[in-house]
């Protein structure tokens, strides 16, 4: 039975279950940095520790072209997350799956979802919602290689870029809908976006998603959701939050945790110590030029920090990248293909990219910035050290005395995809919002104002033709 008067964090619901934007703001942890310390390293090998599973792929009986694009990705052998929780959400349950990062937990969800697809190919019956673009984006991408040749169709909804392409694909019918809470929820509200068929909901990196101010988004679009449905829960920790999506929309969930350790052992950490700003830029150089460092994350706190960042490592002939929530989708898609294909050698990043992504061969992770949370820190140094492999990773601490550096007041951290209006938020005037009414310009008269009080974007918008008539072709439709 649901239990809906209860908020993610397993606190009582207070103001309507709303929260303010301040509130939702994580305040940074103090991270003792014996913690970013680990010189033994403990090699990968296939002993007798390492999980043994007890399916191979053939066994789950997936649908025969599943099992031939399987031997085309050389799938053969299960991780431990796939190997427990496919045989479950075949069957029908609700799973709570916990893993390290980097464990396989995408092809954990989608396998038998697919394979469910195969036998009833229902229109819009699956949402898929992932915290940031580039991670619904990576599992759009895994959906159409495992689905190969099955004529099974995904519309990706993702902040950042134009939405009547989104609109033009949920036209279409797809059978899968994948994206970020955010923009899940203009869908909704446009009407484009219906989810009173929806079979199979999946919440993926669900703690990272509650971390990042969701809470409400999340509780909004699942109360939409029919009760009849199976509900996958994919997380990295089993937070209060994780513990209460179990509580308010899953039925008697199957419990599944493959995480063996707090941390990643089997990468080299250790700390660089900085006397001040100018040291500390000087110090990262040195490491960049040096011979060891062959494919670099560089993570920072801010957006304005990075993006200098990496301007100034570029400006020194080392060719980068950045990502974060200033960049327009096809930015991020641009630089992360460049980085993956090593076109470039070092991506500067905020913690958009510390969760899910699958990079190859990372050889060294860079904490420029400490993180906000040590859990933070264990997602970010999980981008190195990836497929048996083992990493690097180094985060700058100041010396005992020295000057840290700390970011400007206008640099807020990163909060990336809040929802899909960041970009216009982004673009307003200087001054727009602070009680200046001389940076603002005059004030709307008449019926303007009374739609800027109802849009909430200083002025009500006429949507564009195509989107009129997108949006008329598919209330017809419903």
């Amino acid at each position: 039975m649901y239990n809906k008067k209860r908020s993610f964090d397993g606190a009582p619901r207070r103001n309507g279950g709303r929260t303010s934007r301040g509130k939702n703001r994580q305040s940074k942890q103090y991270i003792h940095e014996s913690k970013f310390i680990n010189t033994d390293v403990v090699e990968k090998h296939n002993d007798e520790n390492a999980y043994q599973p007890t399916h191979r792929f053939a066994d789950f009986n997936f649908a025969p072209q599943i099992q031939k694009n399987l031997e085309f990705m050389k799938f053969d052998t299960p991780s431990a997350i796939q190997d427990q929780t496919i045989p479950l959400a075949m069957a029908g349950k609700d799973v709570i799956g916990l893993a390290n990062t980097g464990t396989g937990k995408t092809a954990a969800f989608l396998l038998p979802i697919i394979n469910s697809l195969n036998n009833d190919r229902k229109l819009g019956s699956v949402l898929i919602m992932a915290p940031t673009r580039e991670l619904a984006t990576q599992i759009d991408d895994e959906f159409r290689k495992f689905s190969a040749g099955m004529k099974l169709y995904s519309v990706l909804l993702v902040g950042g870029v134009n939405i009547v392409p989104q609109l033009r694909g949920l036209q279409r019918g797809p059978h899968i809908i994948i994206g970020t809470p955010g923009r899940i929820k203009d869908h909704i509200e446009r009407k484009s976006l219906r989810l009173g068929v929806i079979d199979h909901f999946v919440l993926d990196e669900a703690d990272r998603m509650l971390d990042m101010g969701f809470v409400n988004d999340i509780r909004n679009i699942a109360s939409q959701l029919p009760v009849e449905r199976q509900t996958l829960c994919f997380s990295a920790t089993f937070s209060d939050g994780v513990k209460a999506i179990a509580n308010d929309f899953m039925r008697e969930p199957e419990y599944v945790s493959v995480k063996v350790t707090e941390t990643n052992d089997h990468i080299h950490q250790d700390v660089v110590r900085y006397t001040d700003p100018e040291h500390k830029k000087n110090l990262l150089m040195d490491l960049l030029n040096g011979e060891t460092l062959e494919k670099t994350i560089i993570f920072g706190e801010t957006k304005f920090g990075v993006q200098r960042l990496s301007d100034m490592i570029d400006k020194a002939g080392i060719r980068s990248v950045a990502i974060h929530g200033n960049k327009s989708q096809g930015q991020r898609n641009r630089a992360l293909n460049d980085f993956k294909n090593s076109r470039v050698s070092v991506l500067v990043a905020t913690d958009v990219a510390a969760r899910g992504l699958d990079i190859p061969n990372v050889s060294h992770v860079i904490n420029f910035d400490t993180p906000t949370t040590y859990d933070d820190y264990v997602h970010r140094i999980g981008r190195t050290g990836r497929g048996g492999k083992t990493g690097s990773a180094l985060t700058f601490v100041p010396e005992k005395g020295a000057r840290a550096d700390r970011p400007e007041r206008e640099e807020r951290r990163e909060r990336p995809d809040r929802n899909s209006r960041s970009e216009w938020r982004e673009r307003r005037p200087a001054g727009a919002g602070n009680g200046n009414r001389d940076n603002r310009g005059p004030r709307p008269q008449g019926n303007q104002g009374q739609g800027a009080k109802r849009s909430g974007f200083g002025g009500s918008r006429k949507p564009r033709r195509d989107e009129n008539s997108l949006m008329a072709a598919i209330s017809e439709q419903n």
